[in-house]
């Protein structure tokens, strides 16, 4: 086993999903309450302490007399969070594994990702649960996963404790949890926490995103979605923005409509904060990069050496950046389970070439879109106070696609798989786009989960639940100079990040967490 920098202990959810813990205003919490406006007045906001969620009413402050002449009106106070709360935008990529991203040692380039990484801090001890419906149910909880619902993905919901995919109401998200204390709560991208036997427009939507806390939704419901034709959802209402706009893409479509979100809500009401749960379904199968993006990545020619040239690529370039050990050892190549790339034939590895480059591209155009949102809150002069997280998955990357790859995951699940000859002869040009639901070879997943072995849906090992995170917070993370060059383990801890968010949060002991933080290199 690896070891890794000096640990803090942060709240989080069974040591998986630590984030939604660094989201604060959590259910309980103390500092002075805040009122502005005239008492009774329609301007009139208040604070609150949060250790009732939802508050009790207040009480009728007027006066009521036998005419309208004699009495006083009173409009209770609107709660806000408390001044100088930040902006919270939470992004998570889909089954992304630790050594994808240049943050992390990987080749394909995120720019966006080292952004934050660059102006804050990264952290290469977080960790998931292997799936992908569990994953998010602790993070937007703050819960063990079981807790929520969510031992396993909706899809294969029971009706026992822990495995029926239902969230009870004894347990609100962090959505709820900030819209009550007078956030802007949006939910864009993947919704994989709604019960599939409640996944239709005759609901209930009490499990849905707007059921959930979050006052707006745009997304899909369900484990994946074709990014050019996808189930698309705005609130509970389906939309088919895509109808006649060949080329249209739901990674494009999505930082739009986050982009435009932020534009209405901050017309109307500037200097309410918000909170934004950003989780786009690349890179989960299907591979819907745009041809743009492909061609960049092919021309870039990263994967012409093959998957063991990659894994070993990465893997220096991981203890470069210092986000592993210097004498860390990487783990076996599995021999028994996948060929290595010197006994392939030339036209497999042309296949899986082209299978590489077209995940790749839609990782590194994933990335780009993230980047547009991330740079909109910037252009709105709301960069500085503002938290983001960025983590790279939700899992380690995908073992779904068989040893050989598939022009069509459904069909993978089926036991249907297509012979490397018929992909290369009939769709290796159609590969990635709408006439293709495509996944990659296992061996180039395993290679994207370095420096660890195995991948998504193996909870045992490191490659299905070690993800990479980095967080930024300009007004409150500073000293990201001394990080980079070695003389720090962390810049702000639990009780600083709380003190910033309005007060000192009861989070639960069994709620703990560890996480390794190296500087942002």
């Amino acid at each position: 086993m690896m070891k890794f920098p000096k640990q803090m202990i942060i709240a989080a959810s069974r040591g998986l999903l630590t984030s939604c813990a660094l989201l604060g205003l959590a259910a309980t919490t103390t500092y002075a309450q805040q009122t502005a406006g005239a008492p009774g007045s329609p301007s009139a906001t208040t604070t609150i302490e949060g250790n009732q969620l939802p508050p009790l009413p207040p009480k009728f402050g007027g006066k009521i007399e036998r005419n309208a002449a004699q009495s006083t009106p009173y409009w209770p106070p609107r709660v806000v969070p408390p001044e100088g709360a930040p902006n919270l935008l939470l992004i998570m990529t889909d089954d992304t594994g630790f050594g994808v991203s240049s943050t992390f040692g990987g080749v394909i380039p995120t720019p966006n990702l080292d952004r934050i990484a660059a102006n804050g801090l990264r952290y290469t001890n977080f960790n998931s649960t292997a799936l992908c419906s569990p994953s998010r149910a602790a993070i937007i909880a703050g819960r063990n996963h079981h807790s929520m619902g969510f031992g396993v993905i909706s899809e294969q919901s029971t009706g026992y404790p822990g495995y029926n995919s239902i969230m009870t109401r004894d347990k609100a998200t962090i959505g709820k949890i900030l819209k009550d204390h007078g956030y802007w709560t949006s939910w864009f991208g993947k919704d994989h926490n709604t019960p599939e036997f409640q996944a239709s427009q005759a609901g209930p939507f009490d499990q849905w995103p707007v059921g959930m806390g979050f006052d707006y939704f745009y997304g899909f419901v369900g484990g994946d979605a074709n990014q050019w034709q996808p189930n698309l959802f705005r609130n509970t209402t389906a939309i088919y923005p895509y109808v006649g706009k060949p080329g249209w893409n739901l990674i494009t479509a999505m930082a739009d409509d986050a982009i435009e979100y932020m534009d209405r809500i901050t017309a109307i009401n500037p200097a309410q904060p918000f909170f934004i749960y950003y989780v786009p379904g690349g890179v989960h199968a299907p591979h819907h990069p745009t041809p743009e993006w492909i061609k960049k990545i092919s021309d870039m020619h990263l994967f012409d050496e093959g998957w063991n040239k990659l894994r070993d690529t990465i893997f220096t370039n991981q203890k470069r950046l210092g986000v592993i050990p210097q004498d860390a050892k990487l783990t076996p190549w599995p021999d028994d389970l996948l060929k290595r790339w010197d006994q392939l034939m030339a036209d497999e590895k042309k296949m899986f070439i082209r299978q590489a480059d077209v995940f790749a591209a839609y990782w590194a155009y994933t990335d780009h879109e993230i980047g547009r949102v991330i740079q909109h809150v910037e252009d709105m002069g709301k960069l500085d106070n503002t938290l983001i997280i960025y983590i790279a998955g939700d899992n380690g990357n995908s073992a779904e696609g068989t040893t050989i790859g598939t022009p069509n995951e459904v069909a993978s699940f089926n036991g249907i798989n297509v012979p490397v000859e018929d992909q290369l002869k009939y769709l290796y040009d159609a590969w990635g786009s709408d006439k293709t639901y495509p996944h990659m070879s296992v061996a180039w997943s395993w290679a994207f989960d370095t420096p660890f072995s195995w991948t998504k849906q193996v909870a045992s090992h490191f490659g299905g639940t070690r993800q990479g995170m980095a967080i930024s917070w300009p007004k409150v993370i500073k000293d990201t100079h001394l990080a980079r060059e070695g003389r720090m383990t962390v810049t702000i801890g639990r009780r600083e990040l709380l003190a910033a968010l309005g007060g000192a949060a009861a989070w639960p002991l069994a709620a703990r967490a560890q996480l390794s933080v190296v500087g942002s290199g």
